[in-house]
């Protein structure tokens, strides 16, 4: 049985006044606050930092970190790394709940265990760790609250099973390389059921945490899959650098791509479908110096379009949009970073004024969302349908209201301003 869960950590006088000097001098607290806790503390019996924390002098996640540099133990903050599915499944999610810790990087060379802990002098849960896994084990220092998230969505989200049972696979049938010339045995290989759901999964994952795009990316050494959720990607999973050959010829089957074709840039796309919901994905592969690089855009197809308010546009901003779009002439721009909800934005505001009385164009690349009652027109480079020339084309269409996907080159902005 794993030891005992400790509720707190207590910190001697000598430790406080050495953690009180750190976090002093790196200006995350005033000298006068802390002396003002030692008073508290002679007055009262409250710990300072304790006391510091409730009089919100100082903000608990600073105390974790100034804590960590006195033990000099390395600090990680959850939200920045990635979790492999090889460190997770070397323990169980009833331990690291118990003990409130959870792996997230394995050395196979050296037999390292990266483990990050809300306390990470539990010396007896080290030591249970390193019997229990056979693992060195190296603890970090992480925020309580975010190894307890780590620990509810990483192991939920888990891909360890799906990773060793498509590595087992790979064993039986020899490694599967790029260079591989049976191209009749690669695409026996990834049909089989550990790659497929490696791939399920993935998606999953990304229509749960509601991601844009999903990136994945060969490094020299292993596969990380990014997803980018709110216009920020984020490193979630880090994969064997042995599956991602397998891995991307599933994803080109997927998408209608050549699994033979590794110099070249490819597009395609297909559809995925959960119980609750469906997406158009739009993919496109890149030969990098490591191997090919996926890059998947979700497009959901279901839903409908957020309203403004949904969207979170709120009193005055809100209402200035409102007025711009009822009126008859005049240009809406909408810009931010990759993913930020541009499209989105501006499918609300044409479900807002999208009316038999009004005639809607639109251009894009692609078509994200079909509206009702509005000439959705999607681009074709390769035919010579541009932005440019599909907005020429488009002032001879009578339209009430024309909306750009896209303003990247100056012939297109030229045109936007004279419609």
């Amino acid at each position: 049985m794993p030891p005992a869960r400790k509720t707190g950590t207590s910190t001697s006088e000598t430790e406080s006044s050495a953690i009180l000097a750190i976090l002093v001098s790196e200006g995350k607290l005033k000298q006068e606050d802390a002396e003002k806790a030692k008073m508290a503390f002679v007055t009262s019996g409250v710990s300072v930092l304790d006391w510091l924390v409730q009089q919100e002098l100082l903000k608990s996640d600073d105390v974790v970190v100034a804590r960590a540099k006195y033990l000099n133990v390395p600090f990680v903050k959850m939200s920045e790394v990635a979790i492999a599915p090889v460190a997770l499944g070397r323990v169980d999610k009833s331990i690291a709940a118990r003990l409130n810790l959870i792996p997230f990087e394995f050395k196979p060379i050296t037999n390292e265990l990266s483990v990050a802990m809300a306390n990470p002098m539990d010396l007896a849960a080290i030591e249970f760790l390193e019997k229990k896994t056979g693992c060195r084990i190296k603890p970090f220092a992480a925020l309580p609250n975010e190894v307890k998230d780590s620990i509810a969505t990483s192991y939920e989200q888990s891909l360890s099973t799906e990773v060793t049972a498509a590595l087992k696979e790979a064993g039986s049938q020899g490694d599967v390389e790029v260079k591989t010339v049976n191209i009749r045995k690669v695409g026996e290989f990834i049909r089989e059921a550990p790659i497929a759901k490696i791939v399920t999964t993935v998606l999953e994952f990304a229509m749960k945490s509601r991601a844009s795009d999903v990136h994945i990316e060969p490094l020299e050494d292993r596969t990380r899959v990014r997803y980018r959720i709110d216009g920020i990607l984020h490193e979630k999973l880090v994969l064997p650098r042995k599956i991602h050959d397998a891995l991307v010829s599933r994803i080109k089957i997927l998408s209608d791509m050549k699994i033979d074709e590794k110099r070249i840039p490819q597009d395609g796309r297909f559809n995925f479908t959960t119980d609750m919901d469906e997406v158009d994905l739009r993919v496109s592969s890149l030969p990098t110096v490591h191997g090919e690089k996926i890059v998947m855009r979700l497009l959901k197809k279901s839903g409908g379009v957020p309203t403004m308010q949904e969207l979170g546009l709120r009193g005055r901003a809100l209402k200035n949009l409102e007025e711009a779009i009822l009126r008859p002439h005049g240009i809406i721009l909408v810009t931010g970073p990759t993913g930020s909800g541009k499209t989105t934005t501006l499918y609300s505001v044409l479900f807002k004024i999208n009316t038999v009385k009004v005639n809607i164009l639109t251009l894009e690349d692609p078509v994200e969302y079909q509206m009702p009652g509005v000439n959705q027109v999607q681009i074709n480079p390769q035919a010579g349908l541009t932005f440019a020339s599909g907005l020429r084309s488009f002032l001879r269409q009578d339209p009430n209201v024309i909306m750009v996907g896209e303003v990247r080159d100056e012939e297109t902005a030229e045109l936007a301003i004279q419609a």
